[in-house]
């Protein structure tokens, strides 16, 4: 697989042979739960060696810990991998309100108190790109790095997710439809996933809400941290395909020219859920850097 690497301060564009590590897969289980000092709830596994390097796993609105499943199993068990589902997700407590960017960076805070992780890489997909931006603002000294997949600097102005908030997420009610999960889940990938992967997200995705989906695309609607993004000082690895239909390649390129310690790649031929469509290239750029800064 061609993945491309390249600077915003020059117009040198580097394309390089990935290679994909076929890791052993094992399979995820044991979830638990954790009661914040806020009271909320929060669902999440972990695997791996407890004194290896802690990488703490933020899903897309409306998924959960199990967004990730397929990548936390090619992990090698030297990484303390940790995948949490954010409040109003999956297994965790859905409070009537606390859906901004900044209420689920405080979760993150004091769920990292909570199982003693001092500080961690965050990797976060989507709206938890996000959210791990904003905790690397508010928390630098807690921030090993981040990994940013499918991610985007702000988005007053933006075409894609206004236009489904729009015609779809603003009227919701439960209970949802599984046809307008499933056909949401599809439209952000580029290529098949297997059938049973997709069925536990479409099942994943109908225990959120509607107020909770609602909540969450308001505030990831209106906030706007893209000022702020020069602050971030920790390595920053961006990663997105290449058919993404929600954020493109700018969104992508904007963040990598706002954070200075950021490297970019894009998968060509993937969506904006790369890492169900190819868990085990992501799994693997995702090792190589975690070694590459790890301190």
């Amino acid at each position: 697989m061609l993945v491309m690497d390249y600077s915003p301060h020059s117009s040198k564009v580097v394309f390089t042979q990935a290679y994909v590590g076929r890791r052993r897969m094992r399979q995820v289980t044991g979830a638990k739960s954790v009661s914040l000092r806020s009271g909320v709830r929060l669902e999440y596994v972990q695997q791996g060696d407890p004194s290896g390097l802690p990488v703490v796993f933020l899903h897309g609105v409306t998924d959960s810990w199990r967004s990730f499943e397929g990548v936390l199993s090619r992990l090698p068990s030297s990484m303390h991998a940790v995948a949490l589902s954010q409040r109003g997700h999956g297994g965790s407590s859905r409070p009537v309100a606390g859906y901004r960017i900044v209420d689920f960076s405080s979760d993150l805070d004091a769920f990292l108190d909570k199982l003693d992780i001092p500080a961690a890489l965050i990797v976060g997909h989507s709206m938890g790109s996000y959210v791990a931006q904003r905790f690397a603002m508010d928390h630098p000294g807690r921030t090993l790095g981040l990994v940013l997949m499918g991610a985007f600097p702000a988005l007053r102005g933006h075409a894609g997710v206004p236009e489904l908030w729009g015609s779809a997420v603003s009227t919701l009610l439960d209970p949802m439809d599984p046809r307008f999960v499933l056909d949401f889940q599809q439209r952000i990938l580029a290529r098949p996933v297997p059938r049973a992967r997709l069925e536990t997200l479409v099942r994943e995705t109908l225990k959120v809400p509607a107020h909770v989906w609602r909540a969450a695309f308001v505030d990831c609607l209106e906030s706007d941290f893209s000022k702020e993004l020069a602050t971030i000082k920790a390595p920053t690895l961006i990663v997105c395909g290449d058919q993404d239909a929600l954020f493109p390649r700018c969104d992508q390129a904007a963040l990598h020219a706002a954070i200075p310690a950021s490297r970019l790649v894009v998968y060509p031929g993937a969506g904006h859920a790369f890492h169900w469509e190819d868990p085990a290239q992501f799994a693997t750029d995702l090792v190589a850097f975690g070694h590459e800064h790890r301190r």
